[in-house]
């Protein structure tokens, strides 16, 4: 279903696969639990979020290290990073899928037009995505969480669905794995003005192996943007719930 390695080495032969997700999009999925309005993360890990020695993440130097909050630190770099629902996901899931593989890429601040394809934003992706699996294992999903930055313009909110849709297309195409799951959260927040609109246009996305979770009614921060540590939990959750009932079949009862 997804990209995999064809030429992984004799160490890595033996170790289990990793089974490879994507995180990207903006600040949400970058994770600001726990960041307050002085751009301070408090530090607090929830139980859900806690490390495991099944899975890593890919660093900003392309190296697999075990995973921690906050995932997105070195990738997310101009913004204060703290609990997304990237670790909340990859514990939820690995009983049933093994060894993950994190490949955190989302941004802050940034609308859909700056990851079409061509734009620093997208090859850094599929760079990263297409390096992640170099070392044995095969991407299974990308998770996406963006669009807040496309709500205060009518054009952005206009053009949203035509742009995600050409983003499925080209990162499917660019990743040689024409049925990528792909994960998409409907926002919660962003500017009033359009936001229902950008809503809207994630719902309507209607392609073979795209599926969404709805933030919509998540706790909010102060600034009325940023979900809150428990709310990025829940998404994590939920994000869990639609990989493991859309892509990932339970394994037979033996008889």
């Amino acid at each position: 279903m997804g990209i995999a390695s064809s030429n992984q080495s004799p160490e890595t032969e033996t170790a289990p696969s990793k089974q490879i997700f994507i995180l990207s999009g903006q600040s949400n999925m970058a994770g600001r639990g726990g960041v307050d309005r002085h751009k301070k993360w408090d530090g607090v890990v929830p139980p859900e979020c806690n490390p495991d020695s099944s899975i890593l993440r890919l660093d900003a130097q392309l190296q697999w290290e075990s995973a921690k909050e906050p995932l997105h630190a070195d990738i997310d770099t101009k913004k204060t990073c703290g609990v997304g629902p990237g670790m909340v996901f990859a514990n939820a899931v690995r009983k049933r899928v093994g060894v993950i593989g994190l490949v955190p890429c989302a941004v802050g601040g940034t609308a859909i037009r700056e990851w079409a394809r061509g734009m620093p934003l997208y090859e850094n992706m599929v760079n990263r995505a297409k390096e992640a699996v170099k070392s044995g294992g095969e991407i299974k999903a990308l998770l996406w969480y963006q669009g807040e930055s496309d709500t205060s313009k009518y054009d952005d909110a206009k053009l949203y669905k035509a742009n995600m849709e050409r983003l499925i297309q080209d990162v499917r195409q660019d990743l040689g794995s024409p049925s990528l799951p792909i994960i998409q959260v409907v926002i919660a927040s962003g500017d009033s003005k359009y936001l229902e609109r950008v809503r809207e246009a994630q719902k309507e996305i209607d392609i073979p192996n795209v599926v969404c979770v709805d933030a919509k009614g998540l706790p909010l921060q102060e600034d009325h943007l940023h979900l809150t540590t428990a709310a990025q939990v829940r998404l994590g959750q939920m994000l869990a719930d639609a990989y493991l009932a859309n892509f990932e079949p339970p394994p037979r009862a033996s008889s």
